[in-house]
């Protein structure tokens, strides 16, 4: 079907003038396209210089305590390397152009039409994805409707973040990602030059400032605080993370539990 057929089929649904201001951004997205493929071609990348950047900015505590996150899904938890490490590879690894963009606003409908894209543009490999997202936040109780402006554009952002982190890491090599996820853990296992036992006091203040007791975290684990290696200490800074930005919640990471004290003083106290 033509353009032209579309435009008599349905009028409303197209422009019925394109304004300077977007006649410019057009030819000025045009140009931009064609100079940063200019430039990718007149500057290759070194693979060399890349991996080089890559491990060195792995080391930084700043990037490991972000490279990673965790958010419940049904009974259980996902996890993976974050939007924040995505940026940075893509960063280290040259010539690449990612980004969102929202296509179309419907207030009406109360959703956004949003697109996330990656292009590696020495190579000219492209992924993109075009997805919708309802002006719906999920809370307990049921998803609650958005109609402020900077609710929606956050809502919008936070759920296009995700698609761009998985375009990025789509056009990376499997090998690039792989190096520097394992350099980022092993960054956290590392503490930054602390002690374990500092590390592990550390996590505990750090958790008792959001509810969550000590016992609660050792009843995670299975063991006692004395106990716990690098690896548990570096989850837990995932999940303290992770728990600040929203995306799962204390209760959800450590449960409360019912002592069987508590059960009979309950007891005692009803009779």
């Amino acid at each position: 079907m033509s353009q032209q057929q579309i435009e008599r089929m349905n009028p409303a649904a197209m422009p019925e003038r394109v304004g300077q201001g977007t006649a410019v951004e057009q030819s000025r997205a045009v140009a931009e396209v064609q100079a940063a493929i200019v430039v990718a071609q007149q500057c290759p990348r070194n693979i060399s210089a890349a991996i080089a950047e890559m491990r060195q900015v792995c080391t930084q505590p700043f990037l490991a305590e972000r490279a990673f996150f965790r958010y419940s899904r049904g009974q259980g938890a996902i996890s993976g390397p974050s939007v924040h490490l995505a940026r940075a590879l893509a960063s280290c690894w040259g010539n690449v152009d990612y980004g969102l963009v929202e296509m179309r606003r419907d207030d009406a409908y109360g959703e956004s039409e949003m697109k996330a894209y990656a292009w590696d543009v020495e190579k000219n490999t492209r992924t993109s994805s075009t997805f919708i997202v309802p002006h719906k936040r999920d809370q307990k109780g049921g998803p609650k409707q958005l109609t402020d402006m900077r609710d929606i554009y956050e809502n919008n952002a936070n759920n296009g973040a995700r698609r761009v982190r998985e375009a990025i890491f789509a056009i990376l090599p499997s090998w690039f990602v792989e190096e520097a996820k394992e350099l980022c853990a092993q960054t956290l296992r590392d503490g930054g030059g602390k002690s374990l036992p500092q590390r592990v006091a550390d996590a505990i203040r750090a958790f008792e400032g959001v509810g969550v007791t000590a016992d609660r975290i050792e009843g995670k684990f299975g063991r006692p605080s004395g106990k716990w290696t690098e690896h548990d200490v570096a989850q837990l800074q995932v999940i303290f993370r992770s728990i600040q930005q929203g995306e799962i919640s204390a209760e959800e990471e450590f449960p409360s539990r019912v002592t069987l004290d508590e059960i009979t003083g309950a007891g005692e106290a009803v009779a």
